[in-house]
């Protein structure tokens, strides 16, 4: 094929991709569901679709008992009658941005030897899903949710140099109520059982629901300390990928999460507030032979019941 019928080829692929700016319902659906699995943290966490660049969302709960001694033919004091405590959070979006160069002779070579053609054949007689199209996007939407990840935890509207994290203050950030100081010592169980003491009662009903989050090279340090057992446990964790818990509660890991800090909640906890379609548009540029590939979306992270948290700092 010469090169100007591949440039032509990739071009018509490529404006598959934008239908006035946009993606089509199902093109934006697909492309979160794409984002969502990915291996972050945004697989766990509450997803909160938003029509605006600000959502209210409403809390309400009972914080202690409401059951009183009941006397026949009386009503309660007025002091003895119970209300629900109530309260809001505030999602505010933010925009963020990523253009993606492609030069020609990358859409070249890799259409001319099969590898991410329109149609989706291949050189390999085994059946290759999607396409040039289908490969581009799944790429931008894997390195989304790294990058969403990041401003999900690391977020800090005060940071000293990363204009992208002072977008937002992120998860980390808002967490302020329940402080476990590990004071540069590893990680170890007592860790857990001291995140587990700091956290409100109230929250203990359901320990399963919460989880641990550490940076995966602390998971794995964590996991070494189990495997010095001489126990099926202890083989577990050297020769497979079997779930580790600390106290009780699952134990997961953030390639964003910072090396010396973690967390304790529910994953569900944790809200990730995203604005409108994603934006996709496709140009190029015949001097500098590069397609350009802008991808724009609104998002916001917030806590929705920020007492419901334990942060771990100082992780040796």
């Amino acid at each position: 094929m010469r090169t100007k019928q591949i440039i032509e080829k990739a071009d018509m692929t490529l404006a598959d991709l934008a239908s006035g700016g946009l993606l089509n319902p199902e093109q934006a659906s697909a492309f979160f569901r794409q984002v969502q699995i990915s291996p972050t943290i945004l697989r766990s966490v509450r997803m909160v679709p938003m029509s605006g660049p600000q959502r209210n969302i409403d809390k309400i709960g009972f914080g202690s008992r409401i059951l009183k001694p009941a006397v026949s033919a009386t009503a309660l004091d007025i002091a003895d009658r119970s209300k629900p405590t109530t309260g809001q959070v505030q999602l505010n979006t933010k925009e963020v941005i990523a253009e993606v160069n492609l030069p020609y002779d990358v859409i070249e070579d890799n259409i001319e030897r099969g590898r991410l053609n329109q149609a989706g054949a291949s050189s390999d007689p085994k059946p290759v899903q999607g396409g040039f199209k289908d490969t581009i996007v799944d790429m931008i939407a894997e390195r989304v949710a790294i990058d969403l990840e990041e401003l999900g935890l690391l977020g800090d509207t005060a940071h000293a140099t990363d204009t992208y994290l002072q977008l937002a203050d992120g998860w980390l950030k808002l967490m302020t109520s329940n402080i476990v100081n590990q004071a540069s010592a590893t990680i170890t169980k007592t860790m857990f059982k001291n995140g587990l003491q700091t956290l409100p009662k109230q929250f203990h009903r359901n320990l399963m629901a919460l989880s641990h989050y550490t940076s995966i090279n602390q998971e794995l340090e964590y996991r070494e300390t189990l495997s010095d057992r001489a126990t099926n446990l202890g083989d577990n964790m050297i020769q497979g990928r079997q779930p580790v818990f600390g106290m009780g509660v699952p134990l997961r890991s953030a390639a964003q999460m910072p090396e010396d800090t973690g967390m304790l909640t529910f994953p569900q906890n944790l809200i990730w507030g995203v604005q409108r379609q994603v934006s996709f548009e496709v140009d190029k540029d015949i001097r500098e032979r590069v397609f350009i590939i802008v991808v724009t979306c609104r998002c916001a992270f917030q806590i929705e019941d920020e007492l419901a948290t334990v942060k771990y700092t100082n992780i040796g």
